[in-house]
């Protein structure tokens, strides 16, 4: 397979004659492929090393959905490299979805002056989401101390210690950690299973319940709201609710929400995600899994642009 692959890169392939070839590791760019709705997001190609990569959601994945891949998550290296696309080029961009980082936002609005930024759903649903597990991790990190003192106790008292457990089968710590799941899921969605572990879980630890019922009331804010305006509405209900029952991990997220909320808001104007974007994410992870690894970076960089580019 090596023998091949050297063959196919020496002879087979075009790599030695690639144009892009001198600075493939620190940047690559396809302007040609821009168009009116982009995302922008990061990824991993080896060795935890960070890309910021710009595709084109007309490409639906495929070839000629990539626009940029720079290395690096600096705003202040990647906008002077993406400037050097002629800004009549980067004007025809009319939309551009992104996450929460500050580095995105900054990027986008220097290099592409004329998109409207929207902060994609599922990041947005991701910050609430992890607010419920902060307090579900809290909670299992004093079941699991209480579960050591206990059994220290017995010890002492040269006693064996017999877990209590649930009608479901489930200590205390497992209950926690086996909830992890179904947090992240509307009730329509349990498993018959996670119906009762969630009926045991909401009896026992109350404030998980609160934090899932406003986890919940964020998501209806997405799939229910049809205007900017109605889905205003909506958020607004929701900071209420979020100050009603005061759980600090939710405070965070919502100030995190109130601080993007226009870009927040701008989804409802096409309903625009990064799925694309995180679509091409799964399909690079797959391509160096299929390869069994990045060992020449460069030629890795070179088939990412043949297939994408």
């Amino acid at each position: 397979m090596k023998e091949f692959e050297k063959q196919y890169k020496d002879h087979l392939s075009d790599f030695r004659n690639w144009d892009q070839k001198e600075h493939a590791e620190e940047r690559l760019i396809f302007s040609e492929n821009i168009g009116e709705n982009l995302s922008i997001d990061e990824t991993s190609v080896s060795n935890g090393e960070l890309y910021t990569i710009i595709t084109n959601k007309k490409a639906k994945g495929g070839k000629g959905a990539l626009v940029a891949m720079i290395h690096g998550t600096k705003s202040s290296e990647i906008i002077p490299i993406l400037n050097k696309i002629p800004l009549e080029k980067r004007s025809e961009v009319k939309e551009i979805t992104l996450d929460m980082a500050g580095s995105m936002e900054l990027i986008s609005e220097k290099a592409f002056p004329d998109a409207t930024q929207v902060i994609d759903r599922f990041h947005a649903q991701q910050l609430v989401s992890e607010a419920v597990q902060e307090i579900r991790i809290d909670l299992r990190r004093e079941a699991i101390k209480e579960e050591n003192e206990n059994i220290k106790k017995a010890r002492k008292k040269k006693k064996k210690y017999y877990l209590k457990t649930f009608e479901n089968g489930d200590t205390k710590k497992q209950l926690l950690a086996r909830s992890r799941h179904l947090l992240f899921k509307p009730q329509s969605k349990w498993t018959e299973s996670q119906s009762l572990r969630s009926e045991i879980l909401f009896q026992e630890f109350p404030e998980i319940k609160k934090a899932y019922d406003i986890s919940m009331l964020f998501r209806s804010f997405y799939e229910t709201g049809k205007t900017i305006l109605e889905a205003k509405e909506k958020l607004d209900k929701w900071y209420l609710k979020v100050e009603e029952k005061n759980l600090d991990s939710f405070l965070i997220a919502s100030e995190s929400i109130r601080l993007h909320e226009t870009k927040i808001l701008n989804y409802f104007l096409n309903r625009s995600t990064s799925a694309s974007a995180e679509s091409f994410n799964a399909k690079l992870k797959g391509f160096r899994t299929v390869i069994k690894g990045v060992r020449d970076k460069k030629f890795f960089l070179f088939r990412v642009s043949k297939l994408y580019g």
